[in-house]
């Protein structure tokens, strides 16, 4: 993803959790008795590096600026069985919908999907126990204590995944931005060219009863997106999580079936779990339609998947597209 944009959807980072402070090797010395015997505190905990969800954030821009994320290290322990000071934990901030993988294994490590929710990605080191835990009743003035534990380092790659409960899916020019704009009050950049479209656009649309829910424009999708075509994975990427996809396929397409057709098998090729997924056919740009061609086209509609036809420009049919999302959204578990 370009990071000159103000959506940035994955970043490299380079983290490392603070060492433990080291336990003292110290004696009490008193006015009668020079060894009183091991006072040694240990040392404090490295910081650690937290993970915590923000609703406020959509994006991983603000961490563009802090490529290297390095905590603090616990103080040294001292006389007088003081403990050293421990390090001061780092909290990074990140929008619902992040996931953290290691860079080297590619594993994922850590996500976050709540707001408030907090992940120690990387524990600081244990502070060093000082001489005070090593006296016994034969060695009464051990001359050793712990060094602390070294913390964690290694880069991370965050990737935002967008949370939405539906996600508009279609291939570039099928109006997507211009439904976006119209049942939501998000303001996409519309023209007619391929991939107007670069990052995810939310949206919330206001449902009856001041209910509401979240829609997603994502990049357009062409034929060749699974092996990384056109705009590929970026996008893909982001229709993992939406409940619901709704299928936008233009009135004036040469084959609607067939279109939907590649449009689903561009899921299957990215990750056959999608088709798991809840469907929802609209057909754009049905202004242009008459009783007779509309008919014609729903003969050709897949069986068992709901279909809708609206129009953007005359608001036609947009009614009955929110509640059909809304019924599917809401439908009982089978």
């Amino acid at each position: 993803m370009s990071e000159k944009s103000n959506f940035v959807d994955q970043i490299k980072v380079f983290c490392r959790s603070g060492h433990g402070g080291a336990g003292s090797k110290h004696f009490m010395r008193t006015k009668f008795n020079p060894k009183a015997g091991p006072d040694g505190g240990d040392g404090g905990r490295g910081a650690h590096i937290i993970l915590r969800g923000n609703k406020n954030l959509w994006t991983l821009l603000h961490l563009r600026y802090h490529k290297n994320i390095l905590a603090e290290n616990g103080e040294s322990g001292s006389g007088n069985n003081s403990t050293g000071r421990s390090g001061k934990d780092i909290y990074i901030d990140v929008p619902l919908g992040t996931i953290v993988m290691d860079d080297e294994s590619g594993e994922k490590e850590a996500e976050i999907l709540e707001d408030g929710q907090e992940i120690i990605l990387m524990k600081g080191g244990r502070g060093g126990l000082g001489n005070a835990h090593f006296a016994t009743a034969t060695n009464q003035a051990p001359e050793y204590s712990q060094p602390g534990e070294e913390g964690v380092e290694g880069f991370k790659i965050l990737e935002l995944k967008v949370l939405a409960d539906v996600g508009l899916v279609g291939f570039p020019n099928a109006g997507k931005s211009t439904l976006l704009s119209v049942i939501t009050a998000a303001k996409p950049k519309i023209a007619d060219y391929a991939f107007t479209t670069i990052n995810p656009q939310l949206g919330m649309v206001e449902y009856r009863n001041g209910r509401s829910f979240c829609i997603a424009d994502l990049p357009g999708i062409i034929e060749g997106a699974a092996e990384g075509r056109g705009l590929g994975h970026r996008f893909l990427r982001h229709i993992e999580r939406n409940s619901i996809l709704l299928f936008l396929i233009p009135a004036d397409s040469k084959d609607h079936r067939k279109e939907f057709e590649i449009l689903l098998n561009e899921l299957r090729e990215y990750n056959p779990e999608m088709l798991q997924k809840e469907f929802v056919i609209a057909i754009s740009k049905s202004d242009m339609l008459d009783d007779e061609l509309k008919e014609a086209i729903s003969k050709e509609m897949p069986a068992g998947i709901p279909h809708v036809f609206i129009s953007s420009l005359t608001q036609q049919g947009l009614i009955e597209l929110k509640d059909l999302l809304w019924n599917v959204m809401n439908k009982p578990a089978e």
